[in-house]
């Protein structure tokens, strides 16, 4: 009788871990930029886990990267790879190279990208120099948060606002913008700012 279960637990773990491996090789549908210090635990970690639970393959860096992955690499390629963004901005994003390289290639890469304004005011977002970013660096982060700035989003104030409807109005969003380019088929064009 033990072996039996034994022998039974084992296949169910085979099998999972078959469909976890699937679902890893898959392009993710939608990558999630965010600042991790402000919104892994909240946000950002609560729309993956609801965007997993309606079958759809998101990325989060701490969600999909391995001990030993190349960041750039990996990081570059998912957004290369997915059909919308999620750009969760906070207090702390604009402090970050890597949220700014990954709203930047977002953008470069024309992919649909979705703003959440967190605890900010779209006004406030400015990649400032602090002497340590290249100068074209600079420019192409000034340029996506230009962009990010005049589209529309979602606010949300964690001092008084409701999670769960923020991360189902975003689940939403996402699901109707996947639709949406399902219809239409996706440009994969260069799109950037202009350089002298």
């Amino acid at each position: 009788m033990q072996r039996s279960l034994a022998k039974n637990l084992h296949h169910q773990i085979v099998r999972y871990r078959r469909q976890a491996q699937m679902v890893t090789d898959q392009p993710c549908d939608v990558f999630i930029n965010h600042r991790g210090i402000d919104t892994k635990r909240t946000v950002a970690g609560l729309l993956y886990h609801h965007l997993r639970l309606l079958k759809f393959n998101p990325f989060l860096d701490n969600k999909n990267l391995k001990p030993g992955d190349k960041l750039f690499e990996n990081i570059d390629s998912a957004i290369r790879n997915c059909k919308v963004g999620v750009a969760v901005f906070s207090p702390n994003y604009c402090k970050s190279y890597f949220c700014l390289h990954e709203l930047a290639l977002m953008m470069e890469s024309r992919k649909k990208v979705i703003p959440i304004f967190c605890d900010i005011k779209p006004s406030e977002l400015q990649a400032l120099d602090d002497g340590t970013c290249p100068s074209d660096e600079l420019q192409r982060f000034r340029w996506a948060l230009q962009e990010a700035k005049y589209t529309v989003g979602l606010t949300f104030s964690s001092n008084n606002g409701n999670w769960s409807k923020l991360v189902t109005s975003a689940s939403e969003i996402v699901v109707n913008s996947l639709i949406e380019l399902e219809g239409e088929g996706e440009d994969q064009g260069y799109y950037g700012p202009i350089t002298y």
